[in-house]
């Protein structure tokens, strides 16, 4: 089911990076209805994608011809179109359909939400300014998902633009100033990295020149808050296809990266894959980061910090002459995911070298801040131990009450913690404002197109 749906995607995308190139509009939504039908025997599962707007139009059904309907759907079986009811809301958004594929699988099963739902969440983080429209149906149970971008952000790459889905979902603690906390990422935009094909891919027929373009997002961003505590806790990996399409299934080289990476050198204590079943949405490779432990007993009673993450964007991009007709472009995108992992092995050093280049140069900004926060520790700590020297070793009562009572202390004892925790507020929560980092009191969400920043 993934991959038919995917291949539709990649139909649409490489038709919309011709109109793209002609200066076109490429907002637009797109809709997946998947549902049941029991049969004798067995049950199967129905799916529908429509799309409509501006990103899909000059699309000629006619011009899918048998050849690349065999192509799009190998494995699938014909199957009537969806109710028109269904349709009916979307087109209601959208307009008139300019895309309406319909395919059937056998051994339908509810895992299929799950799967799909990861598949199209990802698909939304790189193309953030079409609308996508979710609906499984099975049995008698409906589910319905929407994935609606609030704010998006332009990575320019060499051959491409991308949209970026640069949405901060982290709610900000209590503690932060209305309308002083970014909504949205900074995406960093990395260096372009010429790719070696293998000798086997190349016997498959693929041929022209290969390469990956790398952009992180750390998120949330902090920068308005210089001194407070942060706390990398996971980074995900997400491969998309030269039409910007995600790769499916699981990365074996992503997944034993982490231990040919330099971690002191990136600053990091140590990474390992993990699952992260916990977390919703976990498509592509998840390394979960290890803390250091805390020995600190201050610092383990002061609050918790910002915990963030890092997603890690591998673009593929591949161009030949000799490919352009658009069936062949779909094919030799199939073939680039087929021998994906014969291709990063055969550049296995230089993806590994890249990955910690861009690992090293996003997380710089935050290993300066722990630097900078350290120091404003130990200042602390002489400015804290300073002040209640001053105090006790007063003999004069009246000042030594008069601070006491503006403290709201009875003894120098709670006047310590009472110190620590007010010299902890002030300084943890300076703010200083950037003109690169959007406002939580604007009411409707800005799209930047601006050029992506080469550092943080």
């Amino acid at each position: 089911m993934l991959r038919e749906i995917q291949q539709v995607l990649r139909f649409v995308q490489l038709l919309g990076k011709r109109r793209q190139q002609s200066g076109l509009n490429v907002k637009g939504g797109l809709l997946v209805l998947v549902w049941t039908e029991t049969g004798p025997s067995v049950q199967s599962l129905n799916c529908a994608v429509a799309a409509a707007g501006p990103w899909c139009i000059g699309i000629n059904m006619k011009a899918l011809q048998p050849d690349l309907k065999e192509c799009m759907f190998p494995c699938a079986c014909p199957c009537l179109p969806p109710d028109p009811e269904e349709l009916c809301a979307f087109t209601d958004l959208y307009g008139s359909l300019r895309l309406l594929l319909t395919f059937q699988m056998k051994d339908a099963s509810p895992e299929w939400c799950a799967r799909i739902e990861t598949f199209l969440h990802t698909y939304s983080l790189a193309n953030a300014k079409i609308k996508i429209h979710f609906k499984f149906k099975f049995s008698q149970q409906t589910f319905q998902r929407d994935f609606s971008v609030k704010i998006k952000n332009k990575a320019g790459g060499n051959q491409r633009s991308l949209i970026l889905d640069v949405t901060c979902r982290t709610q900000p603690p209590e503690c932060v100033k209305k309308g002083c906390w970014c909504q949205g990422g900074h995406p960093v935009l990395g260096d372009r990295l010429p790719l070696s094909i293998p000798p086997a891919a190349m016997d498959q027929g693929l041929f022209g020149e290969l390469s990956i373009q790398a952009v992180t997002l750390l998120s949330p961003c902090v920068l308005q808050y210089p001194n407070l505590p942060t706390q990398l806790t996971h980074i995900q990996v997400l491969v998309y296809g030269p039409s910007n399409v995600p790769v499916t299934g699981p990365s074996t080289f992503f997944q034993n990266l982490p231990a040919h990476l330099d971690c002191q050198e990136v600053g990091l204590h140590g990474l390992h894959c993990s699952s992260f079943k916990d977390l919703v949405h976990s498509g592509g490779t998840v390394y979960t980061v290890e803390q250091e432990n805390c020995e600190d007993p201050e610092q383990e009673s002061s609050p918790a910090p910002i915990r963030q993450s890092l997603l890690l964007y591998i673009f593929l991009q591949h161009s030949d002459p000799f490919t352009y007709q658009l069936s062949d472009m779909m094919a030799t995108e199939v073939l680039i995911e087929r021998h994906l992992e014969d291709i990063l092995n055969n550049n296995k050093q230089a993806v590994t070298k890249a990955v910690q280049t861009e690992l090293k140069n996003t997380l710089k900004a935050q290993n300066q801040r722990k630097k900078n926060q350290q120091k404003m520790r130990s200042a602390a700590e002489v400015i804290l131990g300073s002040s209640l020297s001053i105090v006790s070793s007063s003999s004069n009562m009246d000042f030594r009450n008069a601070c006491l009572h503006s403290m709201k202390m009875s003894d120098t004892y709670d006047l310590s913690a009472s110190l620590r925790e007010s010299l902890r507020r002030v300084t943890s929560w300076k703010f200083t404002p950037k003109n690169i980092c959007y406002s939580a009191q604007v009411e409707e969400y800005p799209e930047s197109d601006e050029p992506t920043r080469t550092e943080i």
